[in-house]
């Protein structure tokens, strides 16, 4: 439209300089090398408004242009901050979702603090190796635990727990009303070197749930049971790599943030590895290739995946204790 106007308006430009010479008579019209300052008067006279007509038309142009990408950008933006409060509020669902379903034991939490408080101490008066006053602090109780927990790790343990209740209790209850999940949990606490990776396990899925970082929500690709047995065998760096299952990057960008700035959460994520390597181990030596792929899709194997891989546990051996100690 608009080069149709300017077009228009070029003709009758033209058509105007023809009439206005074929009226003018012979002699004023006569242009010669005599008169050079004429001649160019008369050239710009012709030219300059049709040069302008077209410099007007192409700024139109450049302004319906503008206009027209002005509309798009701003459709654009309106889609943008529609999605966006889509998926907020998308999110904020699936965070409500996630909480009242439990993943990694946040809804439980205090029915599992409340069960372990209780049954704890129960538990440490058996496995002391030497009778203490009912008076006695907590704080020698403590110390006599790393002393059992040695004992216990070298002679074999009568009681020990069936496979399939140590992988319940390790995945942990699903919400405060999975009573099954809490009967399992209960006879875990009862044996002390699962109540040990229970409790460092919980603590560790705590810290972790206060960066968002939900065992449920992550996609893991399973190892196989070979390199697992080859793990609990002692096996450690780049062979057994495939166990860190879980390639999220946000997750384990958090991970390794606070492992180096966050001393609290380096000496849990510390005890945890320790305490896993060890109680995995023995669990190992008993359970079938069936069994430990079920342990493996735990929230406690999960969280193992997690911390590993954050800690360099996968890079070569020597690194491993610079990365992970504080």
């Amino acid at each position: 439209m608009i080069e149709t106007v300017a077009l228009v308006l070029t003709l009758v430009w033209i058509g105007f300089m023809i009439w206005f010479f074929v009226m003018i008579p012979a002699g004023q019209a006569r242009l010669s090398a005599a008169d050079p300052l004429g001649l160019m008067m008369t050239i710009l006279g012709v030219g300059l408004p049709v040069a302008l007509i077209w410099v007007a038309a192409s700024a139109a142009r450049t302004a319906r242009v503008m206009r027209e990408e002005s509309s798009r950008l701003e459709a654009a933006i309106d889609a943008m901050r529609a999605s966006y409060l889509e998926s907020r509020e998308a999110g904020s669902a699936r965070l409500d979702r996630s909480l009242l379903q439990g993943p990694d034991v946040t809804r439980a939490q205090p029915d599992l603090q409340a069960e372990m408080a209780v049954l704890r101490r129960p538990q440490t008066e058996p496995l002391t190796l030497k009778t203490t006053p009912p008076a006695e602090p907590e704080a020698e109780d403590e110390e006599n635990v790393p002393q059992t927990a040695f004992a216990l790790d070298v002679a074999p343990d009568p009681n020990a727990l069936p496979a399939e209740d140590f992988i319940r209790a390790l995945n942990f209850p699903d919400n405060e009303r999975d009573q099954d999940g809490f009967r399992v949990l209960r006879a875990a606490l009862d044996h002390h070197p699962t109540a040990q990776l229970v409790t460092a396990s919980q603590d560790l899925l705590t810290l972790l749930a206060q960066d968002g970082i939900y065992m449920d929500d992550l996609a893991v690709q399973q190892a196989d049971p070979v390199i697992w047995r080859a793990f609990a065998g002692g096996t450690r760096g780049p062979d057994v790599a495939a166990l860190g299952g879980v390639r999220d990057r946000s997750s384990l960008a958090l991970t390794t943030g606070r492992l180096n700035d966050d001393s609290v959460f380096r000496d849990a994520a510390q005890h945890f590895l320790q305490t896993f390597d060890r109680v995995f181990a023995l669990f190992a030596a008993e359970a079938s290739d069936a069994e430990i792929l079920r342990f493996a899709d735990t929230r406690t194997a999960r969280a193992f995946m997690v911390t590993a891989r954050a800690a360099g546990l996968f890079d070569q051996a020597p690194t491993t204790a610079q990365r992970v100690n504080p």
